[in-house]
């Protein structure tokens, strides 16, 4: 089990940034559909920036969210417990993008994962109550809402379509293919997991794969 140190609110420093420091954050939302800067930056302004070392939890099982965060550099993945007490990364994020338990953060719920770093991370933050706010006062942000909700439903449902359908090779080359810097920036042994497949097969599949 790799070790992690929990993250404590109390222990980050959160800066107060000029509207140049969001450019990625503000960015993202550009890149997802038509808004104008002025709204971007009326829905960024109560977010809060902050960094976290590699292998902190960023938000432990049974906790309930209270924020929600943008990457915005580095790598984060979500993982649980078997009945092993074996660790099944469930996903990995990559930056740019937000990281959360939707359904712990908007529902109060307690969480049934970990999100823990996997490289050193930057992060923007900001509550629920800045979100509700969003959506009832700006219009476009409910369509980014609805919008981001339909791409991660689509990734999970393609995920789910691949594991099911897929044979560990084929699951394997489209990761390499479509995220090939995870396999820079996270450890063989999470990216085994996350595909449903041991080290030693991962091993021998890259081995395979790379005399064709």
């Amino acid at each position: 089990m790799v070790a992690s140190e929990p993250y404590e609110e109390c222990c980050h420093v959160k800066h107060k940034s000029r509207p140049m420091d969001k450019l990625k954050l503000n960015t993202y939302f550009h890149s997802l559909f038509p808004i104008s800067e002025e709204i971007v930056e009326q829905i960024t302004e109560p977010f809060c920036n902050f960094t976290l070392k590699k292998n902190t939890t960023l938000l432990n099982k049974n906790e309930i969210s209270t924020k929600t965060y943008f990457l915005e550099k580095g790598y984060v993945r979500s993982y649980l417990l078997n009945e092993d007490n074996e660790e099944i990364t469930t996903n990995i994020y990559a930056a740019p993008c937000f990281v959360n338990d939707f359904l712990s953060f908007f529902n109060k719920q307690p969480t049934k994962e970990i999100y823990q770093t996997v490289t050193d991370c930057d992060f923007w933050e900001t509550n629920l109550e800045n979100v509700q706010k969003n959506f009832h006062n700006i219009p476009k942000f409910r369509e980014f809402s609805r919008l981001l909700f339909v791409i991660n439903y689509a990734k999970l449902n393609d995920r789910v379509i691949e594991m099911a359908s897929k044979k560990a090779e084929t699951r394997y080359i489209n990761l390499l293919k479509q995220q090939p810097q995870i396999f820079q920036n996270v450890p063989l042994k999470m990216i085994a997991s996350y595909l449903g497949i041991t080290d030693s097969s991962l091993s021998r599949i890259r081995k395979e794969t790379s005399k064709v």
